[in-house]
């Protein structure tokens, strides 16, 4: 683990040492969890971001051939 120094406002780190005691968990073990869930939820979002960004993008391309077609064709040589 690397060591690093964060400013907290005094209502945050209130906060942080009510639930330390309340849960039995160090400050340092509840920032983690809380900095992991964020990378977690913005790389979700950047994830179906993409996603919804790459949806349909082929769909007006005109030099492409018709997929329909061409699996009925393949299913005919069956």
């Amino acid at each position: 683990m690397i060591r690093s120094q964060i400013y907290l406002t005094e209502d945050e780190r209130d906060s942080l040492k009510i639930i330390s005691k309340e849960t039995g968990r160090t400050q340092s073990d509840l920032i983690r969890e809380a900095v992991d869930s964020l990378i977690s939820q913005i790389t979700k979002k950047n994830s179906n971001e993409k996603r919804q960004e790459a949806f349909g993008i082929w769909k007006d391309r005109e030099d492409y051939p018709d997929t329909r077609a061409l699996r009925n064709e393949f299913d005919r040589s069956f």
